[in-house]
């Protein structure tokens, strides 16, 4: 068994079955992850914002997997690459903690 680790800001598709795909400190952060069970294709991504057009240098195209605009779409895409199709995927998320208290 290989595992793959996804860093913050990162994002991994694997068709090998015996892959493990992992993530650590969540945190605020989010983690997508998707599964085709017929094609066993399976991805993860772990983005740290909402929307690239915080990027004011390149609206996140320097770093696409950080935001959730810009890495979603490239992780579904990338499944879809590997034999992954729409109509099987499973998808689950996780994070999203709120890390700071309401007053700051």
């Amino acid at each position: 068994m290989s595992t793959l680790v996804v860093g913050v800001g990162d994002c991994k598709v694997t068709a090998d079955p015996s892959a493990e795909l992992v993530t650590y400190a969540l945190g605020s952060c989010i983690a997508v992850a998707i599964w085709d069970p017929i094609s066993r294709v399976a991805g993860l991504l772990h983005f740290m914002l909402p929307d690239s057009a915080v990027d004011r240098s390149g609206n996140g195209r320097d770093h696409p997997y950080r935001y959730a605009d810009t890495g979603t779409p490239m992780l579904f895409r990338e499944a879809y690459q590997h034999g992954a199709e729409k109509k099987r995927l499973v998808v689950r998320l996780a994070g999203g903690a709120s890390v700071v208290d309401d007053h700051g």
